[in-house]
C-alpha cells in the first residue's frame, strides 16, 4: 500500500531531488517454464547500489493481513551475479534475507518460487494460471523502498494469459510501480481471463472499473457477475458521493473462481483478489458477497485509514486499534449495499443480522476484551496459523462480526435518536481523512461522531462503553423500527449449548471437537473438547438423529446423565439443559405484526436503494 504520507507526485519531485535516487533501479522478470509443478523462474536486477553490502529480502507478511507468513519459505535456487554476470558472493543472514557482496553498483538475483495456495496472501501457479501477491512473490532490496520498479511478465508459450494488475500499463507485458509500497500492494493474475469494463465520470475525471475473472463458467454467467457487481459499485459510490481517485485512474476485481483456488477476499489500493474453489453458478451470491465487501475497502482502510497501518511493515506483524471500524464497519456495509442493491432479499438480509447478532451476543469473549483489543488481536487470528490449542472460542469475537454488530447498533440508533445515519458519518470520515490520506486515531473517530450527531457527550460515552468497552445496546427496539423482529428462535427447547460432535463410523460415540463455551451446560458439568460422549440419557450417541430425539424427550432445566471417555477412562457425569439462546431476525410480515408507514418509511431510508 502506498505510504499515504507521501504521494505519487512526491515520489516524482524526490527524484529530482535526490539525484543518487534517480540513479537507482529495480527491473524484474517473472517467467514460468514449470508452470505444472507450481514454479516461477524470477530475477530482479538493482542497480545504483551504494553500499558495499546489498540486504535482499522476503516480506513475512502482507497488505491486509497482520500475522506473519514467512514467504521466504517458498523461495529456493537463489543466485547473485553482477552486471557483467560474475556469480556473486550472497549469504543467508536470516531466514528470510540475503546478503550480496561485491557487486559494483549491480546486481541480479534469480530464485524459484513455489506457490501452490492461490488467495488473497500467497501465490498459485499452475498450468492455467499464475496467481502472485507480490509479497509472496517478490524479493525487494534495502535502500530501493522509493524506487520505481519495473516488472515483466514473460507468459507460456501458447498460454493466451493476458495480465490484470494495479499496476501501471508500460509496454506489452511490462508494468511499473512509483515505489515498494505500491509494488507489494499490487496483485496480479496471469490467465486467460474474461474482463467487463465501465467508466464512470465524475468531477471532471473518468475513472474506470474493471471486472477480471478467471473461471470456467458459462460467458453469460460471467456477464450476470459483472453486471452485479456493476450495481453494487453504483450504491457504494452513493454512500460516499463520489468514488476515490484510483492513482492511474482504473480500479480492477482480480477475480479467480477455479477448482485450484482457496476462497478468499483480499483489499488493496486499487485492486482487490476475489478467489473461490466453489463454481459460480452455486455461489453467485456468496462471491458478490465478498465483491461487496472488497470494493468498500477501496474507501475504507485504503484510504480511511488507521494510524497503526502507516507505513505498513513488511518484516514484522502489523497491529492496529481501528479494525473494528476498518473490517468491522465493512462487514457491516458489505451486506447493507447487496440488499440496497436488490442482489440480497430482505429475507435473506435478516437472517444474516441474526447469524451476526448470535455470534457477538451469546459469545462468552466481550467479558474479556473491549472491541478494541479484539481489533489488537489480528496478528494472532487474521490466517495466522499455531499448532498449540488456544482458548479463542471462549476469550474472542472477531472484529469482522464484532464491528459489523457495533455499526449496526450505531446506524440504527443515529436514525432514531440524531436524525443522521451511519452513511453521513463514513461520508465525514472520507472527507476528514479519506480524501486527503491522513490516517485517523480513535480520538479522530470520536470527535467525528460528536460532529455528525451533534452531541459530543454521547459520542465520548459510546466510545467509552461500546469501543474502548464492550457494552451493547437492547438491538430488538432498534430492529423493530424497521419491522424487524428480533426473538428466541427456538423458544421453550432444550440445549447443551454450542457444541459440535463427530460421530464414531462404528456408532461408539460422539467426539466433542470444540472446547466447551463458558457458562454452557455441558461447560458446567465439566465436559471439554476431546471428550467421547458414549451415552447421554442413558442412549448411545450414533448420529444427529439421535441426538436430537434424546433432547426433545426433556424440557429446560431438567437434569440428564451422561457417560463420556477422557484420556481412556470411562466417567459420569450429569448435564442440566437449558433454554436454547438463539436468536432469529424475521420480518414484521412474517410474524403477523402489522407494517406501518412509519416503519416502511425507516426501512425504506435505511435498507433501500440510494442510486437515484
Amino acid at each position: 500500500m502506498l505510504n499515504r504520507l507521501t504521494s505519487l507526485f512526491a515520489f516524482a519531485a524526490l527524484l529530482v531531488l535526490n539525484p543518487a535516487l534517480a540513479q537507482k533501479k529495480v527491473n524484474y522478470q517473472l517467467s514460468f517454464p514449470n508452470a505444472v509443478h507450481h514454479e516461477a523462474q524470477i530475477s530482479v536486477t538493482f542497480t545504483g547500489i551504494t553500499s558495499d553490502t546489498l540486504a535482499v529480502l522476503m516480506s513475512r507478511s502482507s497488505p491486509g493481513r497482520y500475522a506473519l507468513h514467512e514467504f521466504s519459505k517458498n523461495v529456493y535456487g537463489v543466485r547473485a551475479t553482477d552486471a557483467q554476470g560474475k556469480q556473486l558472493s550472497i549469504k543467508k543472514s536470516n531466514l528470510h534475507q540475503w546478503n550480496v557482496t561485491g557487486h559494483k553498483g549491480s546486481v541480479t538475483v534469480t530464485y524459484t518460487l513455489f506457490g501452490n495456495h492461490a488467495d488473497g496472501t500467497y501465490a498459485g501457479i499452475d498450468e492455467t494460471h499464475a496467481h502472485l501477491n507480490m509479497p509472496a512473490t517478490l524479493m525487494y532490496a534495502k535502500g530501493f523502498e522509493e524506487v520505481p520498479a519495473q516488472v515483466t511478465f514473460n507468459m507460456p508459450q501458447g498460454s493466451n494469459w493476458k495480465v490484470a494488475t494495479q499496476l501501471k500499463p508500460e509496454s506489452g507485458t511490462t508494468y511499473s510501480a512509483p515505489n515498494f509500497q505500491y509494488l507489494m500492494d499490487s496483485p496480479t493474475e496471469l490467465s486467460n481471463f474474461d474482463l467487463e469494463e465501465w467508466t464512470v465520470n465524475e468531477n471532471g475525471k473518468t475513472k474506470t472499473i474493471q471486472v477480471t475473472l478467471h473461471h470456467n463458467a458459462s460467458k453469460e454467467l460471467f456477464r450476470e457477475y459483472a453486471a452485479q457487481a456493476k450495481k453494487i459499485v453504483a450504491e457504494q459510490r452513493a454512500i460516499f458521493e463520489e468514488l476515490p481517485d484510483f492513482d492511474f485512474g482504473r480500479y480492477t476485481f482480480i477475480g479467480c473462481y477455479m477448482p485450484q483456488a482457496v476462497g478468499d477476499g483480499m483489499e488493496h489500493r486499487n485492486s482487490t483478489i476475489v478467489t473461490s474453489s466453489r463454481p459460480l453458478a452455486a455461489n453467485m451470491e456468496g462471491v458478490l458477497g465478498t465483491v461487496s465487501h472488497e470494493f468498500f475497502h477501496s474507501w475504507n482502510v485504503e484510504r480511511i485509514r488507521p494510524q497503526g497501518l502507516e507505513p505498513f511493515n513488511f518484516q514484522e506483524a502489523n497491529m492496529t486499534e481501528g479494525l473494528w471500524l476498518a473490517e468491522g464497519f465493512t462487514s457491516y456495509y458489505g451486506p447493507l449495499a447487496m440488499q440496497r442493491s436488490g442482489i440480497t432479499s430482505l429475507q435473506n438480509y435478516a437472517r444474516g443480522l441474526a447469524g451476526g447478532l448470535n455470534y457477538v451476543l451469546l459469545s462468552p469473549g466481550r467479558q474479556y476484551h473491549s472491541l478494541v483489543e479484539m481489533s489488537m488481536q489480528a496478528p494472532y487470528v487474521d490466517a495466522a496459523r499455531s499448532v498449540d490449542a488456544v482458548n479463542r472460542h471462549n476469550t474472542f469475537i472477531s472484529y469482522y462480526t464484532y464491528g459489523s454488530v457495533v455499526g449496526l447498533a450505531l446506524d440504527l440508533t443515529l436514525r432514531r435518536d440524531y436524525k443522521t445515519t451511519l452513511d453521513k458519518y463514513m461520508q465525514a470520515l472520507w472527507r476528514k481523512y479519506g480524501k486527503p490520506e491522513k490516517p485517523y486515531s480513535m480520538a479522530d473517530l470520536e470527535e467525528t461522531l460528536g460532529e455528525v450527531s451533534g452531541n459530543k457527550a454521547w459520542a465520548a460515552s459510546f466510545f467509552k462503553n461500546s469501543v474502548h468497552g464492550s457494552e451493547l445496546p437492547d438491538f430488538a427496539p432498534l430492529l423493530a423500527q424497521a419491522g424487524l423482529v428480533l426473538r428466541k428462535a427456538n423458544p421453550g427447547k432444550p440445549s447443551l449449548g454450542t457444541a459440535y460432535f463427530e460421530y464414531a463410523k462404528d456408532s461408539t460415540g460422539a467426539t466433542l471437537l470444540n472446547g466447551a463455551v463458558i457458562g454452557s451446560p455441558i461447560y458446567k458439568a465439566g465436559l471439554e473438547g476431546g471428550d467421547v460422549l458414549l451415552t447421554l440419557d442413558g442412549k448411545k450417541l450414533t448420529d444427529t438423529k439421535t441426538f436430537d430425539a434424546i433432547l426433545a424427550a426433556h424440557k429446560p432445566g431438567e437434569t440428564i446423565p451422561v457417560t463420556f471417555e477422557r484420556y481412556g477412562e470411562t466417567r459420569n457425569a450429569s448435564i442440566v439443559l437449558e433454554e436454547n439462546p438463539n436468536l432469529e431476525v424475521v420480518l414484521f410480515e412474517d410474524a403477523g405484526q402489522k407494517v406501518t408507514s412509519k416503519v416502511k418509511k425507516f426501512r425504506e431510508e435505511w435498507l433501500g436503494a440510494k442510486v437515484k
